[in-house]
C-alpha cells in the first residue's frame, strides 16, 4: 500500500476499519482484489463480470496491467455496495454460474471457428464489423456496438470513415480508430493494385472500384487526376485539389502543368459529391469544358470525367458530356 493510503488507513477509526475490511471481504467474495500504489487503486481478478459497475464506479481500463485503476478517495466502501447493489448477471455477488459468466461468454471464438470452416462471405455486415472489433476492444460483447455503428453511419465504409469526434459518441478509442483506418486503406490499395499498370479503358469496372474505394466516403470533395500513357495504362493518381463539403477549386494550368511533368497522353478527371449525389453541378461541367480546351490544345485527350457519390457514380463521357 503507497505512503498516501498507508497514512488514511492510520488515522482510521476502528468502525471505520471495520467497515472497510468488511468491504475488501465482499470484493474478494465477488473475485476482485484491490492494491493501493502511490496514486492510485487498481482492481483486479475476476473483473470481466463486474466491468459495468466498475466503469460506472469512475474506473478505467488499463489494457497493460489488466487492471481497474480509480484515482482520489479510497473505493472499497463504494464498489462493494455497487456489486452488492448490481442485478444477478451483471456483477452481483454470487456463486451460481449465472450471476458471473456473461450471456456472451465464448461466442468470440464460436464466431473465428464459423468463419474458418464456412468462410467470412456469408457473414452479415454486422457480424463483419463485430469480428473486427474483437481485435481491438476486449472483453465486452462488441456486437451490439457494431449494430449501433452501422444504424449511426449506414454502411461498412461509412463506419471507417467516420470522423474521430462522431466515433467518440460511442467510445471508440483510438486503438478502434486506427484499426479502421487501416481497414479502409488496405480496401483502396486492394482495388488500386487492380488498375495500375494496365490499360484502364478495357478494365473499367476495377477502376470504378478504385475510384469508389478512394472517395466515396470523403466528408470533403476532393478533385484528382488519374494519368494515362499512350498506352491508357495508369501513369500516376494524384489529388490535385481538396475543398469542402460542397466545392473543389481546380486550376486548368495546373491540371495541364501536372500532366506535361508526367508526361501523360490522356486523363481521367474524377471527382466526389460528399453529399451522395452523383449528378454534375453546372460548375462540374464549366470546369470540365475548360480543362479539355487546354488539354486537347497540347495534343492530351481528357477521356472522361467520374463523379464519385456513395451509392454511385455519373460519367461524362456516358452523359454526352465529352461528346
Amino acid at each position: 500500500m503507497g505512503r498516501a493510503k498507508r497514512a488514511a488507513a492510520e488515522v482510521a477509526t476502528p468502525v471505520q476499519a471495520a467497515e472497510r475490511d468488511e468491504a475488501l471481504l465482499s470484493l474478494l467474495a465477488a473475485g476482485l482484489r484491490l492494491q493501493a500504489t502511490e496514486s492510485l487503486w487498481r482492481v483486479s481478478g475476476n473483473t470481466l463480470p463486474h466491468r459495468t459497475v466498475l466503469r460506472d464506479a469512475g474506473g478505467s481500463w488499463n489494457r497493460l496491467e489488466q487492471c481497474w485503476e480509480f484515482g482520489g478517495e479510497d473505493p472499497t466502501g463504494r464498489l462493494a455496495a455497487a456489486i452488492e447493489a448490481a442485478p444477478v448477471g451483471a456483477g452481483h455477488n454470487s456463486s451460481t454460474p449465472a450471476a458471473t459468466v456473461p450471456h456472451y461468454h465464448g461466442h468470440r471464438g464460436r464466431v473465428r471457428e464459423r468463419v474458418l470452416k464456412a468462410g467470412i462471405e456469408s457473414l452479415p455486415d454486422y457480424e463483419l464489423l463485430e469480428l473486427l472489433l474483437f481485435y481491438s476492444i476486449e472483453r465486452i460483447d462488441t456486437k451490439p456496438l457494431a449494430k449501433r455503428l452501422l444504424e449511426r453511419f449506414g454502411t461498412l465504409g461509412d463506419v471507417f470513415a467516420a470522423e474521430p469526434a462522431q466515433l467518440r459518441e460511442f467510445e471508440i478509442d483510438q486503438r478502434t480508430l486506427v484499426l479502421f483506418r487501416a481497414v479502409r486503406e488496405s480496401g483502396r490499395r486492394l482495388a488500386e493494385r487492380k488498375v495500375k499498370d494496365m490499360p484502364v479503358l478495357t478494365n473499367w469496372q476495377q477502376l470504378i472500384d478504385y475510384c469508389h474505394a478512394a472517395l466515396a466516403h470523403e466528408k470533403t470533395e476532393q478533385f484528382r487526376i488519374l494519368f494515362l500513357d499512350r498506352k491508357n495504362v495508369l501513369i500516376a493518381d494524384e489529388v490535385q485539389q481538396r475543398g469542402t463539403i460542397d466545392h473543389t477549386p481546380v486550376y486548368p494550368r495546373e491540371v495541364i502543368k501536372r500532366a506535361l511533368e508526367h508526361g501523360a497522353a490522356a486523363l481521367i478527371l474524377v471527382h466526389n459529391h460528399p453529399s451522395g449525389d452523383p449528378k454534375p453541378s453546372r460548375e462540374d461541367i464549366e470546369m470540365t469544358k475548360e480543362i479539355r480546351k487546354a488539354a486537347e490544345a497540347l495534343g492530351i485527350s481528357i477521356h472522361d470525367h467520374l463523379v464519385i457519390g456513395r451509392k454511385g457514380h455519373s460519367s461524362f463521357r456516358s452523359l454526352g458530356l465529352l461528346s
